[in-house]
C-alpha cells in the first residue's frame, strides 16, 4: 500500500499492520513469534517503523529491526526465521509518499492475501507500546550477501571497474560489497544523504544525467544501481547505454539455465525468439502474478518483471527460492555472463534478437482519467481506429492494459500503474528511430486524452 506519508504515518499504518497480522494469524502464519521490519531512507520511514512496532506489540509479538536494508534481504532473513516481515518503502515514488510491503513466512503476499488484509481492517485505535526492538540489521545484510557468494567463480569480475550509483538506495553498500567479492573494483558514485526518488525504468529522468560523464571520467566498464528499496536493478554499459530491465532478466535467466521463464506481457518479445527456454509464460504486470505463475511450473523456473526484478524457484544455481523481486541477482548474472564469454555487456546484448523497446509515463494522472481513456480505447472500435490512424491496428492483447500491434508489426502498450497515479506507455519498434517515434507519439496522443 502507498500514499502520502502524512496520511500513512500514525493510526493508518498501525491499522493496516494490525489487519495484516490479523489475517496472518487466521492462516496460522504467526507461529514464529517475531515480525521483521525494514525501511528505506525516506524521512518518514523511521516513524512509520515505530507505528509498525506498536501494532506488532498489540499481538504479543516481538518486533525485530532490520534497519535500512534491501527489500529482498529483509524477505530472505524473515523467511529463514519462518516469520512475517514488513518493508517500509515507497520504492521509486516521490519522497513525500511512503508505503508498506507485507511478507508472510513464505514470501510476498498474494492477491488473495491483499483481499484478506482489507477484510481484516478495523476502525480501531492502536496504542503506543512494545519493547525496544532487537537489532538484526547486520545479520540480514550478511545473510543476503552470503546468498551470492557462490554464484560466480572466484575472481569472475577481475580487472573490471564497476561504478555503483549509490544515490539513496538501501542497496548501495551491498552492491559495492558483492562487486568487490566477485573481483571488480567498485567505484562509489552520486551518494546522497537526503532521499532521491529513482525510477529505474525512466531513463530520461534528470537524476541519471551525470552517469555518462562518470562513465568516461572514471574509465568504467559498467555502472550498476537500484531503486530506493533495492529490488529493481539498473545497469549502464560501457558505451553509456542503459540495459532495459527485461533484457537483464533475460540474460539472468539464460545464465541460470532456466527451463521455464515467467514474465509479464510488457517484457520484450525477444524472449520467445531466442529459443533459450522450453517454456515462456506471460502474465499481468505485478510480482504477485509472476510468483503465482511460477508456482504452477516445475523446478528450474526464473521469473522477472520488465523492470528487471528477478525471482528464482527451486533448482536454480544452488540458490534457495526467493519469491520477491531482487536487483542484485540480475546485475551479477549479466556482468558474470559477459565476463564468462569475454565480451562487453553491450556486445552481449547486441547478440539478442531484440525489438527496440522504450517506455515512459505520464505522471500525476488520476486513476479515473487513465481508466476512462483505457476503457474507451479498448471498447470503442471507431475511437481506437481514429486514435491509431497513423499506425493502424493489427491485433490487441488485453492481458494487462491494452497492447496493440500495429500494421507494421511494432507494438504500443498503454496501462495504468497499479501503485502510483501514472499512465505508462511501452513500445517496441523495428529500429531505434521507429521506437522513439512511437513512444513520442504514444505519450503525446495519450496526454491529449487524459489532461
Amino acid at each position: 500500500m502507498r500514499g502520502l506519508a502524512v496520511e500513512l504515518q500514525g493510526q493508518a499504518a498501525r491499522r493496516y499492520v494490525a489487519a495484516f497480522l490479523r489475517h496472518a494469524q487466521a492462516l496460522g502464519q504467526l507461529d514464529g513469534g517475531r515480525v521483521f521490519i525494514g525501511r528505506d531512507f525516506r524521512p518518514s520511514s523511521p516513524a512509520i517503523a515505530e507505528d509498525c512496532a506498536a501494532a506488532i506489540a498489540l499481538f504479543g509479538l516481538e518486533a525485530v529491526d532490520c534497519g535500512m536494508v534491501p527489500t529482498p534481504a529483509l524477505a530472505l532473513h524473515a523467511m529463514a526465521a519462518g516469520c512475517c516481515a514488513i518493508m517500509i518503502t515507497g520504492s521509486h515514488i516521490p519522497a513525500d509518499r511512503n508505503g508498506l510491503k507485507f511478507y508472510v513466512p513464505g514470501g510476498e503476499i498474494s492477491k488473495a492475501d491483499e483481499a484478506g488484509i482489507v477484510a481484516a481492517l478495523r476502525d480501531e485505535t492502536v496504542p503506543d507500546g512494545g519493547l525496544p526492538m532487537a537489532d538484526e540489521a547486520e545479520l540480514a545484510v550478511a545473510r543476503y550477501i552470503r546468498r551470492y557468494a557462490g554464484l560466480l567463480p572466484e575472481g569472475a569480475l577481475d580487472g573490471l571497474r564497476i561504478g555503483v550509483f549509490e544515490h539513496s538506495s538501501v542497496a548501495r553498500d551491498v552492491l559495492g560489497q558483492v562487486m568487490r567479492r566477485a573481483g571488480a573494483a567498485a567505484v562509489s558514485l552520486g551518494r546522497t544523504e537526503s532521499f532521491v526518488a529513482v525510477d529505474t525504468e525512466a531513463f530520461g529522468d534528470a537524476v541519471f544525467a551525470p552517469l555518462r560523464g562518470w562513465m568516461a571520467r572514471e574509465r568504467l566498464d559498467a555502472i550498476v544501481s537500484s531503486d530506493g528499496d533495492g529490488d529493481r536493478p539498473l545497469l549502464m554499459d560501457a558505451k553509456g547505454e542503459f540495459v532495459r530491465g527485461d533484457v537483464l532478466g533475460l540474460l539472468a535467466a539464460g545464465m541460470l539455465e532456466a527451463r521455464t521463464v515467467v514474465t509479464p506481457v510488457t517484457s520484450n518479445s525477444a524472449l520467445e525468439r531466442t529459443g533459450f527456454f522450453a517454456t515462456v509464460l506471460r502474465t499481468r504486470v505485478g510480482s504477485p502474478y509472476v510468483i503465482e505463475a511460477m508456482e504452477t511450473a516445475d523446478d528450474g523456473v526464473v521469473g522477472f518483471e520488465a523492470n528487471g526484478g528477478t525471482f528464482v524457484s527451486r533448482g536454480i544455481a544452488g540458490l534457495d527460492p526467493l519469491p520477491t523481486r531482487d536487483a542484485v541477482l540480475p546485475l551479477l548474472c549479466a556482468l558474470g555472463l559477459a565476463a564468462q564469454r569475454t565480451m562487453s555487456v553491450d556486445a552481449l546484448v547486441a547478440e539478442l534478437p531484440l525489438q527496440y523497446a522504450l517506455a515512459d509515463r505520464l505522471q500525476d494522472v488520476a486513476a479515473e482519467r487513465s481508466g476512462a481513456f483505457l476503457r474507451r480505447l479498448g471498447e470503442d472500435r471507431a475511437f481506437a481506429e481514429a486514435f491509431f490512424s497513423p499506425h493502424g491496428i493489427a491485433s490487441l492483447s488485453t492481458i494487462d492494459g491494452l497492447q496493440f500491434r500495429t500494421l507494421s508489426g511494432d507494438m504500443v502498450h498503454f496501462r495504468a500503474s497499479g501503485n502510483a497515479p501514472e499512465l505508462r506507455c511501452y513500445v517496441e519498434g523495428s529500429t531505434p528511430e521507429v521506437a522513439r517515434d512511437l513512444l513520442d507519439w504514444g505519450m503525446r496522443a495519450a496526454a491529449e486524452q487524459v489532461r
